[in-house]
């Protein structure tokens, strides 16, 4: 069986969502002839905590965690918080706070930490990996991210061993959606494009979880182009399989899953949700994860308070119990490269989807070719979206190529057709 080294940041017990395409590809890929090693951090200090996920873990993998400087400790305390108080991510990057220690914090976080604020496990990455390396014979590399960090030690670890490397690339890396509204130097953008450019010419191949970032990419480096290949972010069917259904006439409910930044507001969903409400029909509206505070604002200012619930972390499995049971599903997408995954868990859930994301042509496509929702732009001033995303009818036959097992076996041929 061939040896591939996986390195991710995100790893149970950390609640990310991030880990969840990597997690699934290492449970997969010994079925089609690859075992994983994973390399990852110590802990994860930032994101919650998921302890149901070390379960999902396959008992004979071998995972070496390398210990990592998080500045999120330094970071508390200069936001005047407790060591161990959970820090919010849509709050850590809010535009509403212009408090003097929040806007010190943000410049140091957009111009200091390159490529992100994971790059104290740098050094330690490399250490760990080369020992790795060099205790059997690896024939690949790949490496997750965000974050970026993650690509540069993985670039680092082939550069070393002459192991070829994939990374690949869950977000865009210099212009990610939430550097969008603030400021980053000429010195760290030239660094930090640096840095991106040196992985990608690099790389062995590219993996990309949209096809719209790939384009984006190839436009910017032409060489990307015959080097790349888009697999999807994908659900895993077995988070489906013990789903338990509630059957509930109450509410029509809403769910929104995951973090909801700021820059993700959808003013015509509120007062959409407001008018329906105000005809009569009894409709919930309910986050997971955290949600910004102009977001919540803009909800209250819409009198939907007392019609909403904002539910906070939940573990995987409880989402994925929410999104079943929900009756519509919505999802903020943050620019035209981005496909969120919640989208595919979404799809698979069956219910009807109401989107919202500028001149993205790739949701589109995929929710036309399911007939599973709508999306809408963020500027859209009619109050019409549940008229229109009620006119649809989910088809599932097709989301079956969205599987995690079948992206988990285009891993494996992608792989296969590696050489030294």
């Amino acid at each position: 069986m061939k040896q591939v080294l996986v390195l991710t940041y995100f790893w149970p017990p950390s609640g990310k969502a991030s880990l969840h395409w990597p997690l699934r590809m290492v449970q997969q890929l010994p079925t089609f002839g690859w075992q994983p090693t994973v390399l990852t951090v110590d802990e994860d200090t930032f994101s919650q905590k998921d302890e149901s996920l070390l379960k999902e873990v396959p008992e004979n993998l071998q995972v070496v965690r390398a210990r990592a400087f998080e500045p999120f400790n330094v970071y508390r305390r200069f936001l005047g918080k407790k060591k161990n108080a959970p820090l919010v991510a849509s709050e850590s990057i809010s535009t509403t706070n212009r408090s003097l220690r929040h806007r010190i914090a943000i410049w140091i976080r957009m111009n200091l930490f390159i490529p992100d604020a994971r790059i104290g496990w740098y050094w330690n990455a490399v250490r760990h990996g080369m020992k790795i390396l060099r205790s059997k014979k690896f024939d690949a590399i790949v490496s997750n991210g965000p974050p970026h960090t993650t690509l540069l030690i993985g670039n680092r670890l082939s550069e070393l061993s002459g192991v070829p490397h994939i990374p690949v690339f869950i977000d865009p890396w210099v212009d990610i959606a939430y550097y969008r509204d603030f400021e980053r130097s000429k010195p760290t953008l030239a660094l930090d494009r640096h840095f991106e450019r040196s992985v990608l010419e690099h790389a062995s191949r590219i993996i990309f979880v949209t096809k719209s970032m790939q384009e984006n990419y190839a436009q910017r480096y032409a060489f990307v182009k015959n080097k790349s290949q888009v697999l999807y972010w994908g659900f895993d069917e077995s988070a489906f399989a013990q789903v338990h259904k509630n059957i509930s006439t109450e509410f029509e409910t809403i769910l929104h899953a995951g973090n909801m930044f700021d820059y993700q507001n959808p003013p015509a969903l509120w007062k959409s949700i407001r008018q329906e409400i105000d005809h009569g029909r009894k409709l919930r509206l309910y986050f997971t994860g955290t949600v910004g505070p102009a977001i919540r604002n803009e909800i209250q200012n819409a009198g939907l308070t007392s019609h909403t619930e904002f539910l906070g972390f939940l573990p995987h499995a409880a989402m994925v119990e929410k999104m079943v049971n929900a009756d519509y599903l919505v999802f903020c997408a943050t620019e035209k490269r981005h496909v969120p995954g919640k989208l595919f868990e979404y799809l698979r859930a069956g219910k009807k989807i109401i989107g919202f994301g500028d001149d993205n042509k790739e949701i589109e496509e995929i929710l036309q070719q399911v007939s599973a929702g709508k999306i809408f732009p963020y500027r859209y001033e009619k109050t019409d979206i549940f008229t229109q995303v009620d006119s649809v009818h989910p088809t599932p036959a097709p989301v079956s190529q969205f599987s995690r097992n079948t992206i988990a076996k285009q891993l494996a041929i992608l792989l296969d057709g590696i050489k030294f």
